[in-house]
């Protein structure tokens, strides 16, 4: 299987240059790819990583898959990520290990109880299997869950879970055979207007001259466009996951607990896989791309994920590591034409949910990009849209 090369020969011009070999970039280049084949104008493809493939975001997350959202164009999109996912390996060639145990979303606090409430009646109307659960209901699904942590719970049986790293590999391998150039190990340095496309300046020293470019680098992106003078406000923000030592598989689902952002699931090795939003500390917020983990993380994690379940408090942990979420302030992401830069198009700003939405994001801006198609989304994601003065908190669940 191909994963891209530091010496995939680079042409003087291609139609499209994708930077960035994620999820999200790798995605849009195999469905771009797809509709070559059938097109007897076929767009020349070449995606730009500057490091490793799945060396960022794609390789650093949880591999949560819900269509539980409080937002009635998301839970759309992921029942169309999730849907695309059921026949996924086979089209790719390589075991995704996707498994639909559902998702567990608890609620602890009158606020959240009623953020699930109104979840359960717009999946109702849209036609989502999601159902509320009782204490008594919870606990049945999860016999280790401490009933008493729970006000109220929405089930989802058809979310799920995936193994991120093959994700993005066999996406990587169908468009390298389908004819999508994956350079990897060539840091994009520098973007200049060229006529009406662009020019892009790499660390090898090559030039490559590009009639349209997708800016597909997450927490990354406002880096790769400085100096067109484009400053859109998304940010990066580290955020730490764990995994555990292997157990007896006992859990099914992906567990939520609203109220604390504590997320858990069960890997098909037995490992626990974990992770939790830490609570802002006064006057400090982590901007950084640093990639470290801390004592924190694991204190807070500690504290909550035992009493929620207290079965794990002799867990031992394996490994811990933390990745990079691209955050907007509105927790909507930016796809689509950038202001002043029609050539420039930005897929960034997801906010920590793009891993499970790139299946549907990545065909749907494919068909627009080759074929022209209208997509209600770049209308929603504009990234010229008016920013509103914080982040929306009803859709901000992180697993």
């Amino acid at each position: 299987m191909s994963l891209g090369s530091p010496q995939a020969p680079l042409p003087e011009a291609v139609d499209i240059a994708i930077i960035g070999g994620g999820i999200m970039g790798l995605g849009l280049a195999y469905n771009l790819a797809k509709i070559n084949a059938g097109a007897r104008d076929k767009l020349s493809i070449a995606v730009i990583e500057r490091s490793y493939l799945v060396s960022g975001a794609s390789g650093r997350n949880g591999g949560g898959l819900r269509m539980q959202w409080a937002d009635s164009a998301n839970v759309a999109m992921m029942m169309e990520s999730i849907d695309i996912c059921r026949g996924l390996a086979q089209e790719l060639g390589i075991n995704l290990w996707f498994r639909q145990g559902g998702y567990l979303i608890i609620a602890r606090s009158e606020t959240a109880s009623r953020r699930l409430y109104r979840n359960v009646e717009l999946h109702r109307e849209i036609g989502a299997p999601t159902r509320l659960l009782s204490p008594a209901e919870a606990h049945a699904i999860v016999p280790h869950l401490d009933p008493s942590m729970v006000e109220v719970a929405t089930f989802n049986p058809d979310d799920g879970v995936v193994f991120p790293w093959p994700f993005v590999w066999g996406y990587a391998a169908q468009a390298i055979d389908l004819g999508v150039i994956v350079r990897t190990h060539s840091e994009v340095r520098e973007i200049t207007p060229a006529g009406e496309g662009y020019e892009l300046g790499l660390s090898t020293g090559e030039r490559l001259r590009a009639s349209r470019v997708v800016n597909a680098t997450g927490a990354w992106s406002n880096e790769v466009h400085r100096e067109l003078g484009v400053h859109l406000p998304n940010h990066p923000h580290r955020h730490e996951i764990l995994s555990s030592e292997p157990l007896r598989p006992f859990l099914d689902p992906l567990i939520v607990d609203l109220d604390s952002g504590l997320y858990l699931s069960q890997s098909t090795r037995g490992e626990l896989v974990t992770g939790i939003s830490l609570p802002a500390l006064p006057g400090y917020e982590d901007r950084s791309l640093s990639m470290h983990s801390s004592l924190r993380f694991l204190t807070v994690l500690g504290a909550r994920l035992t009493a929620l379940m207290p079965i794990a408090r002799a867990l031992k942990v394996l490994r811990q590591w933390s990745g990079l979420y691209d955050v907007s302030p509105d927790g909507h992401a930016y796809v689509g034409p950038t202001p002043k830069h029609a050539n420039l198009i930005q897929l960034c700003g997801f906010t920590g949910h793009g891993f499970m939405m790139a299946p549907a994001v990545t065909r749907r801006l494919a068909r627009w990009l080759a074929l022209g198609e209208t997509q209600p989304m770049l209308k929603r994601w504009d990234p010229g849209r008016p920013q509103g003065t914080g982040p929306r908190t009803e859709d901000m669940i992180i697993g």
